[in-house]
């Protein structure tokens, strides 16, 4: 397995240099993210499509949390990486664009003695129709929610989401 690198970048968005994940991870050093959170209407409303992480994940591991997430690579840009992750992570080829909305800086201490530092760029797109074949290396499960069942959950269990969740998803529902 190669490793892998993250963006370091500061907090304008500027790039500052790259970084071994694992080792940022570890230092809590602000690099570049981004959240990718599928939705679709329905006759009841609008739904979106989140998954609980695989339990072997390196942090956060059994939470539920947006449709994909991860890093962008050096030269990639945000939207290319938000396709590329989609493919790698759900099995969803049939989304070619998307939509970045926004982003936000948080920091977050972590399971597994980690930290997350970044700067989240949130992409949204209209689902349609799409086939989900998750890999089994980073989903447990999946399904779609509907807006006020999000809503509800974060109010009474926020413990069952990411650190991060419940920024992306109030950038989607601005």
């Amino acid at each position: 397995m190669t490793e892998e690198y993250v963006v370091l970048v500061d907090n304008q968005g500027e790039f500052q240099g790259l970084q071994e994940k694992m080792a940022a991870h570890k230092q809590g050093a602000l690099h570049l993210a981004f959240s990718v959170l599928l939705y679709r209407n329905t006759t009841s409303g609008r739904e979106y499509l989140l998954h609980q992480r695989a339990l072997h994940k390196y942090h956060s591991g059994g939470l539920w949390t947006n449709t994909c997430c991860s890093h962008p690579r050096q030269h990639e840009s945000i939207e290319q990486a938000g396709i590329r992750r989609l493919a790698e992570e759900m099995g969803i080829t049939e989304v070619t664009s998307l939509s970045d909305i926004g982003h936000f800086c948080y920091y977050a201490e972590l399971d597994n003695q980690l930290f997350e530092h970044e700067l989240d760029h949130v992409l949204v797109a209209d689902a349609g129709e799409i086939k989900v074949v998750p890999n089994a290396d980073e989903v447990m499960d999946y399904r779609w929610w509907s807006e006020e069942e999000i809503k509800q959950t974060l109010k009474t269990q926020p413990e069952l989401f990411t650190a991060w969740f419940c920024q992306v998803f109030a950038f989607a529902t601005k």
